[in-house]
């Protein structure tokens, strides 16, 4: 997805711009960076690869899915790129809105809708996917009591199995997400529903996430497929007109190579299930990791360089705080990790086995541990690569350290690289108003009554 040597070139001249221009130094010692032509190009790429498979006049929405990263100023980007947005909560749906995501270009797919939420998706006419048959119960009393334009749909669970990361995996026989096919009398039951409900409309299933390989993620949109093709065949008539595949295409993060690509996914697609691309379903895709990861970066300055048991290690402002996941799981989620000098070059020299820890009170706190790189010293820099989706998202209060920076970086025009913020860092301000600030006195006022 776009030239490897391109985005490294860029990814390091936005490094050293960010030295040159005051964004990182000794009072910021940490941002985040994303790189806006990466970000184009991805989102080129996604609909190009969809395009090529796909009968002229099919209805595509490509639907991101923000939870992977919930910035406005990204969703605005992407939806810049003809992407809409798949949204979980009332939290991202209020983002979406906010980018100027249309209604008719959003998905609200949480699994644990409450009535509020449904009637705000379906005045607003938003495409919303039941998970289970007592919220297509809620759905069915709003039905009856006003029209709404929304696409309205069943998600299923094929229950193909899970990958490699089992707290990722949706597909599995006990996932909690959908209406599991396998189960006893479920797919009966999906039938019956469509049967009585013509307004259910859509299929959705989302099998893929990180650590899933491509051919389960096929399985999964075959078992879909098939089961829209034997509702519309029993029911007479092509009630369901859409399919949503969900997203999920896992990413690379043991090298700067964008492996797999869309287009090899599309291409995997068209062959394993026939007919899903010719122009008898319109089509919905919910994909987030793969168009963001490789586009972002978290740099932070080494504070301090020691040794413990012979070993070095740099101690940075990049811990657990950004990269929870990798933390916590580091066999599951291992971060590549790059060295700058002072300046914002690539470090040079032998390399040397360290650690790379963060700034957070406990041992553990450490993005890489014995990993050889070159010696990084006071003031270098370290950079946790592909971070552009979900490490901008879970930002983890440890020890109550504030949420960096963002800002989005392109050329400038003029051979240098310009930035513009995304997200502006967490203030002391703010972080008081989060726990409790104006609320000092809360618990000392509270009194049993009778008592002083």
């Amino acid at each position: 997805m776009g030239g490897t040597e391109e985005r490294v070139t860029r990814r390091d001249e936005a490094v050293r711009a960010a030295v040159e221009q005051g964004l990182l130094g000794a009072g910021t010692p940490i941002v985040g960076l994303l790189d806006v032509t990466g970000i184009r190009e991805s989102a080129r790429e996604l609909r190009a690869a969809f395009d090529a498979v796909t009968a002229p006049g099919t209805p595509v929405l490509h639907a991101f899915a923000v939870k992977a990263t919930p910035l406005v100023p990204v969703l605005r980007l992407l939806y810049d790129e003809g992407l809409g947005a798949e949204v979980a909560s009332p939290g991202e749906l209020a983002l979406a809105r906010a980018a100027g995501v249309p209604p008719h270009r959003t998905v609200l797919d949480s699994p644990a809708k409450t009535p509020a939420e449904l009637r705000e998706a379906l005045a607003l006419g938003i495409a919303v996917n039941a998970d289970n048959p007592q919220e297509l119960g809620r759905i069915d009393a709003l039905m009856r009591s006003a029209e709404s334009r929304s696409p309205l749909g069943i998600r299923v669970n094929p229950q193909v199995g899970g990958g490699s990361i089992g707290a990722t995996s949706t597909a599995t026989a006990t996932s909690k997400f959908g209406v599991a096919l396998k189960d006893e009398g479920a797919r009966e039951w999906v039938v019956r529903a469509y049967a009585q409900r013509p307004w259910l409309t859509r299929l959705h299933a989302h099998t893929g996430s990180q650590g899933i390989p491509l051919s389960l993620m096929a399985q999964g949109v075959a078992q879909v497929y098939a089961l829209a093709e034997e509702i519309n065949g029993r029911l007479g008539r092509r009630q369901i007109d859409t399919l949503d595949i969900g997203g999920g295409l896992p990413v690379n993060f043991g090298s700067d190579e964008s492996t797999p690509t869309y287009a090899q996914y599309a291409r995997l697609l068209s062959e394993a299930v026939p007919g899903l691309f010719s122009g008898r379903y319109g089509l919905v895709t919910e994909f987030g990791r793969s168009l963001l990861a490789k586009h972002g970066t978290v740099v932070a300055r080494v504070e301090y360089a020691k040794s413990a048991g012979g070993r070095p290690v740099a101690v940075t402002h990049a811990g657990v705080q950004v990269a929870a996941r990798t933390v916590y799981v580091p066999g599951s989620w291992p971060l590549r990790i790059a060295a700058y000098d002072a300046k914002g070059r690539p470090k040079e020299g032998p390399a040397v086995v360290q650690d790379v820890a963060g700034p957070a009170c406990f041992a553990g706190d450490l993005l890489a541990e014995g990993r050889a790189l070159p010696l990084l010293e006071q003031g270098d820099y370290a950079a946790a690569l592909d971070t552009g989706a979900y490490y901008f998202a879970h930002h983890y209060a440890y020890n109550s350290l504030a949420r960096p920076g963002i800002y989005g970086f392109a050329p400038d025009g003029s051979g240098g690289v310009g930035f513009a913020t995304v997200r502006a860092a967490q203030t002391l301000d703010e972080i008081v108003a989060e726990s409790g600030g104006a609320h000092a006195t809360a618990l000392t006022t509270l009194r049993a009554p009778g008592r002083r």
